[in-house]
C-alpha cells in the first residue's frame, strides 16, 4: 500500500527532523527535501498530500535568503510555511501551537490518510528492491550492526539467495565481534555468507592518519575495495546493499546545514563505484530501523544490539592508530559491556562505549612512576541518535567498571566518565 507524504522543504531550519518525527508520529510519511527541488522532481515523488516550507536560522547562505523555486507554488499542493511566512502562503504555524497546527495541515488541509507502517514500508521498499534489482545478485557489508542485519533480512525477503553477504573484519572490530557475526548469520540463519580478514590491510593503511574524516574516508574507501576483489570472483554482483539511514544523510550535510561529520556509507564511497546501490533504509531513523527489524522478525538480540560505527573502533582510538591503545579501546569495551549487562543497564542505556584519546598522562603503577593513557566512558540515551542525554550511571557500577579496567587493561593509568549531551557534544568522538 503507497503510503501518503508529507514533504519537508529545507530552508535553513534546524529543527527539520523534529517536523519529520512529528508528521510520521501521527501515522503519516514524510521526507526532508532540499529547498531548490524542482517541480518535475516534486512530481516524480510519489503520494505527495502537502509540502512545509521549513525556514529557519540557516536560510541565509552565501549572504542571500534561500527559496523554492517560484513555480512550485503552481504545482496545486496545499502548502504551509514555518518560522518565515510568505504572502503567497495562505497559512502559517506562528499564531497555532506547533503538533496542532500540523495535525490540521496534514489531516484537514492535506487530506492525508495515517497509512505510514512497518508492514507497509517493508511491502513498499520489498517491491522497490525486486524492481531494482530483478534476477542480478547484491553483495551486502554484513557488521552485525542493527543496520546491516535489518538491510539483510529486507534483501533475503526481497531477492533470498541473490544476496551475498560478506563479513570485512577490518581490525577496528569489538572483541570476539567477528566470531558472533560468522556464528549468528552462517550457523543459525544459513546466510550467503564470505568471511574476509583484512585487518592488515585496514591497519596499513590507517598508519599515522590522525584526522577523523580521513580516517573515516579511508575505511570506507577501503570497504568498497574490499567488495568489489569479492564481487569478482563471483558472477552477477551489480548492487551493493548499505545500510544507510537517515541520520547518516542529514549528518553528513544538506545544502543549508554544515556537516557534522561524513559517513562511511554516505561520503566515503570512491568515484568510480563499480556498483549500483540498494539503500532500503534509507529514510528511516534508529528507532524506526528497530521496529522494521523487530517486522521482520529478527530475534530481539540482534535488533536491540549495541549500536556500533561503521569505522569501529577506528574512531575510538582516537588520532592515529596505535595498536596498544587499539587493545587498549577494544578490552576495556568488553568490561564495559560486560559489567553494564550484570548491571542490567545494557537494556536501560542506548549506547555506551569506551574511547582512548592519543595522550598520556602522570600515574603510579607498582609503587613507580608511569606513562600512561586514559580511557573515557560515554554512556548516553537517545530516540533518534539527532540528540542525546547523558545516562546517571550508578557510583558503585562506575567504581567496579574504573578498578577492572585499571587492574586488567595494559598501558591505562586513568579513567574519565563523559557528561557531555548532544549537543554540543556528537555521539562519537570522532
Amino acid at each position: 500500500m503507497k503510503q501518503d507524504m508529507i514533504v519537508i522543504l529545507d530552508l535553513g531550519s534546524t529543527e527539520n527532523t523534529t517536523v519529520a518525527r512529528q508528521i510520521r508520529d501521527m501515522g503519516v510519511y514524510s521526507e526532508i527535501h532540499p529547498h531548490d527541488i524542482t517541480p518535475e522532481e516534486l512530481k516524480s515523488l510519489e503520494n505527495v498530500k502537502g509540502i512545509i516550507l521549513n525556514g529557519g536560522e540557516n536560510r541565509v547562505v552565501d549572504g542571500a535568503a534561500v527559496d523554492v523555486d517560484p513555480a512550485l507554488y503552481q504545482c496545486g499542493y496545499p502548502m504551509i510555511a514555518i518560522d518565515h511566512p510568505t504572502a503567497r502562503c495562505e497559512r502559517t504555524l506562528d499564531t497555532l501551537p506547533g503538533t496542532e497546527a500540523l495535525r490540521e495541515f496534514v489531516f484537514d488541509v492535506c487530506q492525508a490518510q495515517a497509512n505510514w507502517n512497518m508492514k507497509n514500508f517493508i511491502e513498499d521498499q520489498v517491491e522497490l528492491i525486486r524492481r531494482q534489482v530483478g534476477d542480478r545478485k547484491v553483495l551486502l557489508a554484513l557488521s552485525g550492526g542493527v543496520d546491516s542485519s535489518v538491510v539483510a533480512a529486507m534483501l533475503i525477503r526481497a531477492v533470498g539467495r541473490q544476496l551475498v553477504c560478506v563479513h570485512v573484519n577490518h581490525g577496528l572490530m569489538r572483541k570476539n565481534e567477528s566470531e558472533s557475526v560468522i556464528q549468528v548469520f552462517r550457523d543459525q540463519l544459513h546466510a550467503n555468507l564470505i568471511y574476509v580478514d583484512a585487518t592488515e590491510r585496514f591497519l596499513g593503511k590507517l598508519e599515522n592518519v590522525a584526522d577523523p574524516e580521513q580516517k573515516r574516508k579511508i575505511i570506507g574507501g577501503e570497504f568498497i575495495r574490499v567488495f568489489e576483489e569479492e564481487a569478482r570472483k563471483l558472477e552477477g554482483i551489480d548492487f551493493l546493499g548499505q545500510g544507510t539511514i537517515y541520520p547518516d544523510i542529514i549528518e553528513s550535510g544538506t545544502k543549508t546545514a554544515k556537516m557534522v561529520k561524513s559517513h562511511h556509507n554516505v561520503g566515503g564511497l570512491p568515484e568510480d563505484l563499480k556498483f549500483e546501490l540498494v539503500e532500503p533504509l534509507k529514510q528511516l531513523f534508529k528507532d524506526e530501523v528497530r521496529a522494521c527489524g523487530v517486522e521482520l522478525g529478527l530475534p530481539a538480540s540482534m535488533v536491540y544490539r549495541q549500536p556500533f560505527p561503521g569505522p569501529g573502533l577506528g574512531v575510538r582510538c582516537l588520532g592515529a592508530i596505535t595498536r596498544d591503545r587499539l587493545e587498549a579501546v577494544r578490552e576495556s569495551d568488553a568490561i564495559l559491556r560486560e559489567e553494564f549487562e550484570k548491571a542490567g543497564l545494557n537494556k536501560k542505556v542506548w549506547q555506551y562505549f569506551t574511547v582512548v584519546p592519543d595522550f598520556k598522562s602522570v600515574g603510579v603503577k607498582n609503587n613507580a612512576r608511569c606513562f600512561d593513557y586514559m580511557v573515557i566512558i560515554r554512556a548516553i540515551n537517545t530516540v533518534d541518535a539527532m540528540s542525546a542525554t547523558v545516562e546517571r550511571v550508578d557510583w558503585d557500577v562506575l567504581q567496579k567498571i574504573t578498578d577492572r579496567i585499571l587492574k586488567e587493561v595494559e598501558h591505562v593509568n586513568r579513567v574519565c566518565f563523559d557528561m557531555s549531551p548532544k549537543p554540543p557534544a556528537t555521539i562519537e568522538f570522532e
